[in-house]
């Protein structure tokens, strides 16, 4: 029993040191405290402002102050040498999960009065190594158990901020729709529908049921302004958020697959004058990507994830540039917290698979995801004014051999390769003092000090706390 208890001690104390604390992340210096840094003789890859060799970025309270070959460093300011170094935007995630500690609610057919923002959870370690790989911001969604699930909160890697704090202010309100495969099979309990057809008539049926709710409270103002007695109508969570798809007020993400299944969505949405802002997945993007640019929706997708289920067995790595190439407005995704950390490298893969330029590469996972998300005049390129949210790298960011060296949110270092090595160590050290701790103290007869033998359970320092 107390070999079970000094051994749980042990895990638990052993997990708490292995992952970062929320306050243990790197202090701000000096200049970063006055709001003033500047990052010095780096290639900055602007993404929408060319590249600039030898360049420096002057960053002032979190914002982009200036940008160019000749750049003045202010007094008291922190300094950050790049040489040798790029810089880019920070990379953003317009799909991920990370941060949430649940995402389904996948007992109802829409669970539109559902939000990812009550449940974010601040101490999710992949905020921490996602930083690691260069993420600034991600969009964190319902999953796709539903026709119509739950609503999205776009954050910032803001690692030791509280869950509020993890918010980006500013962003567009979204939700998260589901289409084939998915909602038809994640039904716990057996609910409706059981077909794409049904999933169809689900998302039209609570479209009906918002124009029916957003008449009543009209009529209900009209009488207001007219001075009558009027009884409100009674708030329906799920319809208002529904109202606020059709009056232009929340974005659309809808998970998706086939080509058959993107045009049904474009024509509902199209019937009930509303936009698709960004079909997530896509896979078959290529089969239907006129039809995307007419509607003006963005496409979201892999680089070359294909035929882990049957609606994946027609995706092709040429997806992304072919819809880029049709004037469709594309980004990279991870939909994984272990692929988010290399989403560079994910970006890469279409300078091969389609012939895209370096720039265009880059944009599928900065200045793209940015305009799908509404927060392109906050993210996604190095410009005066925007947000400094940058990522630096020791080599080309389109390389494989390319590692994240610093990831900047407003500002700060949020991560620093070098600090965190010297953290690993100190982390080790730690790790061999607990287990010294642990170990029966040996005369030398080869006894501990209770007189028995080496590897008897009494004797323990630790286990004698315990008792």
């Amino acid at each position: 029993m107390k070999k079970a208890l000094l051994s749980t001690f042990l895990s638990l104390a052993l997990a708490a040191l292995l992952t970062p604390a929320a306050g243990a992340q790197t202090p701000p210096t000096a200049g970063q405290a006055s709001g003033v840094t500047v990052i010095q003789n780096a290639t900055i890859l602007t993404v929408t402002q060319g590249t600039i060799e030898n360049g420096s970025i002057l960053i002032r309270n979190g914002k982009i102050a200036r940008v160019g070959r000749r750049v003045r460093v202010p007094r008291g300011a922190t300094v950050i040498d790049a040489t040798g170094l790029y810089v880019i935007p920070g990379i953003i995630d317009a799909h991920s999960h990370i941060a949430a500690d649940s995402i389904n609610e996948g007992s109802v057919a829409v669970s539109s009065m559902t939000g990812i923002e009550d449940v974010l959870n601040p101490d999710d370690i992949n905020i921490y190594r996602d930083l690691a790989g260069g993420v600034t911001t991600a969009n964190i969604l319902h999953g796709s158990a539903n026709p119509i699930g739950g609503k999205n909160a776009v954050i910032k890697l803001r690692w030791g901020a509280d869950a509020q704090g993890l918010l980006l202010e500013g962003a567009p309100e979204g939700i998260k729709f589901a289409l084939g495969e998915n909602p038809t099979r994640d039904r716990n309990p057996d609910r409706y529908p059981a077909t794409r057809m049904g999933v169809m008539d689900v998302i039209r049926q609570a479209f009906l049921d918002a124009q029916a709710y957003q008449a009543e409270w009209d009529e209900y103002e009209a009488k207001q302004v007219r001075s009558e007695n009027a009884i409100p109508p009674r708030r329906d969570l799920k319809h208002e958020t529904m109202a606020e798809v059709l009056r232009g007020e929340r974005l659309v993400h809808a998970h998706s697959y086939r080509g058959d299944e993107i045009l049904q969505l474009i024509r509902l949405a199209e019937e009930f004058g509303f936009r698709i802002a960004t079909f997530q997945h896509v896979l078959e993007g290529y089969k239907v990507a006129k039809e995307l640019a007419e509607h003006g929706a963005g496409a979201s997708t892999f680089s070359d994830w294909w035929a882990y289920k049957v609606e994946a067995y027609d995706a092709i790595p040429y997806n992304a540039a072919i819809m880029v190439e049709k004037g469709v407005l594309v980004s990279i995704n991870s939909d994984s917290g272990e692929e988010m950390r290399h989403l560079n490298q994910e970006a890469a893969k279409t300078v091969k698979w389609g012939g895209l330029s370096e720039t265009e590469a880059l944009s599928l996972i900065t200045i793209n995801p940015a305009r799908q998300l509404g927060i392109d005049h906050l993210v996604g390129s190095i410009e005066v004014g925007k947000d400094a949210d940058l990522t630096i790298y020791d080599g080309h960011p389109l390389s494989n051999y390319a590692v994240v060296q610093k990831t900047i949110v407003d500002g700060k270092v949020y991560f620093d390769r070098e600090l965190d090595k010297e953290r690993q160590r100190r982390i080790k050290e730690e790790k061999e003092a607990l287990s010294q701790k642990g170990r029966p103290k040996v005369t030398t007869d080869g006894a501990d000090r209770t007189g028995r033998r080496a590897g008897g359970q009494a004797g323990w320092e630790m286990g004698e706390v315990l008792r």
